[in-house]
């Protein structure tokens, strides 16, 4: 993006622009849809587009940014001694939330966590895992960090691609169970 942020104009054409892409994405996949068919969409010129973006994939980056953030955060949304058996409600709530733009998300979050999305979900994951790490003294937190942020970015692309057959519910307590065995890892 080359426009200021902070610039609430921008922000509120970068909003407009978001919202046709998800919705020309409910519609036809990325691959399909055209520059033209989005700003027409968004009633917002050519020009304006490309002052925002250099192209549709950092649009759909931006447009999916929000996913990664509802990622990290349901993953951190406990308090106390984790337990087990219990994921976080926001876990359930983030797995149980992403069908609406699923084949979205599966273009940016290629099989085993790579592509755009999946690299923006392992930087943005292992910094925070690293952090709480840090702050509970807890050892290696460079390397749990980078396990975790690996680990579950590549489940959730293997989930979203169905290489992975279990329901949202069913994913958010097995995810939920191997993340607390890769924090509870001896490393030493």
């Amino acid at each position: 993006m080359s426009a200021a942020t902070g610039d609430p104009r921008a922000e509120r054409t970068r909003a407009r622009l978001r919202a046709a892409l998800l919705d020309e994405c409910a519609e036809r996949p990325l691959e399909e849809v055209s520059v033209a068919a989005l700003v027409r969409r968004a009633s917002l010129g050519r020009a304006t587009f490309y002052l925002h973006y250099t192209d549709l994939q950092a649009l759909a980056v931006d447009a999916c940014a929000e996913v990664v953030r509802e990622a990290v955060e349901a993953l951190h949304a406990w308090r106390g001694t984790p337990d087990p058996a219990a994921p976080p409600p926001a876990l359930t709530a983030f797995f149980t939330g992403l069908t609406p733009h699923a084949p979205l998300y599966r273009t940016l979050l290629r099989e085993g966590g790579s592509g755009p999305l999946g690299d923006l979900l392992h930087r943005e994951l292992r910094e925070r895992s690293r952090r709480e790490r840090e702050l509970a003294g807890a050892p290696a937190p460079d390397l749990i960090a980078s396990a975790v942020a690996a680990t579950f970015a590549g489940v959730l692309a293997d989930w979203l691609h169905g290489l992975i057959d279990a329901t949202p519910e069913v994913m958010t307590a097995q995810v939920w169970r191997l993340l607390l065995a890769l924090h509870r890892t001896p490393t030493a």
